[in-house]
């Protein structure tokens, strides 16, 4: 199967700070707001080089998602900056009312997603981000599997006309996706091919599928995996065309089961190809203060709970 080389190890967010820098200087029209955690988002750069184009809204979540749809009308392409928990369910009525209602061209940007987030506790570690923006009409969700991909996805929302949520995280996991790699909205990228079972992963969760993939194939089981960073719009045509293929499959997400990915794929399923499937994902609970380490363990969000998901449904297969 395919081998894939880590080229480093670094944290999502990262990768969002050195794509708005990078975007910043080739469009002018790129501004960026942040809700008092610069340092944490990693808009330092931006802030260094661009301060006239950098808007410190403070600790006032809905006010900056106000000031970013209201920069629209002038032109302007504002990305806004903080947690995801503060991104979403904190602003969850501004974004609703004054972005997506009226399809303003804000770029919602959530860092320290999930439960990798780690020692602050279940009051920031927000699980139900995805299922909240997707359902929204209008709405652009997109979550990247690396340092590499975050960037690319920073710098190619810039050219979408239309709200969207980019969501990433704190900790540090392996690059595998190349710098030269394009990146399309709306179009997932097919890692590895397989003819068994499929995995369809997002975020933090694509590399855990590749390694359950690896530990699959020495076992004598062919694995396809998918990595659909973008969660809406969903690409349909890669789901039903492995699924046609494999006859089952496991979705896996640092979200919570219910309005995540996995539903996503399933309401697919449900409408065009009705499959046997699995989930991996938090299960209709909050999280907790630990390491994020010990958090994707616990709660089931780990390399064997993505190969034993694969083993359940191959017997239903």
């Amino acid at each position: 199967m395919k081998q894939f080389e880590i080229l480093g190890k670094k944290d999502t967010r990262s990768g969002f700070g050195e794509g708005l820098l990078e975007i910043g200087r080739q469009n002018p029209d790129v501004v960026a707001l942040c809700a008092d955690l610069t340092g944490s988002l990693k808009m330092d750069a931006f802030l260094k080089e661009f301060p006239d184009r950098f808007f410190q809204a403070g600790i006032a979540e809905a006010n900056m998602i106000g000031m970013a749809a209201g920069m629209t009308i002038g032109g302007k392409i504002p990305y806004t900056g903080t947690f995801a928990n503060f991104s979403t369910g904190r602003v969850y009525d501004q974004i609703r009312q004054s972005v997506a209602y009226s399809q303003k061209n804000v770029k919602i940007c959530a860092s320290h997603a999930g439960l990798t987030l780690g020692e602050d506790g279940a009051t920031h570690q927000i699980l139900e981000d995805i299922g909240m923006m997707r359902m929204l009409p209008h709405m652009t969700v997109i979550v990247p599997a690396d340092f590499n991909q975050t960037k690319q996805a920073t710098m190619a929302i810039a050219d979408h006309k239309g709200p969207v949520y980019l969501r990433f995280g704190r900790p540090v996991v392996p690059i595998f996706v190349q710098p030269d790699a394009k990146f399309t909205i709306g179009k997932a990228d097919l890692l590895i091919e397989g003819t068994d079972v499929t995995i369809i992963a997002c975020g933090h969760l694509v590399w855990k599928s590749i390694e359950a993939a690896q530990q699959l194939a020495e076992q004598g089981i062919s694995a396809e995996v998918i990595n659909m960073h973008t969660i809406k719009p969903l690409d349909e045509k890669a789901i039903l065309d492995s699924i046609n293929k494999t006859k089952c499959v496991v979705t896996a997400e640092e979200h919570m089961l219910n309005g995540g990915l996995g539903d996503a794929v399933a309401q697919v399923l449900a409408r065009h190809l009705p499959t046997p499937q699995e989930y991996v994902g938090v299960n209709d609970t909050f999280g907790e203060s630990g390491t994020p380490d010990e958090l994707m363990v616990k709660y089931g969000l780990d390399t064997p709970n993505i190969v034993e998901a694969v083993k359940k449904v191959l017997k239903r297969k």
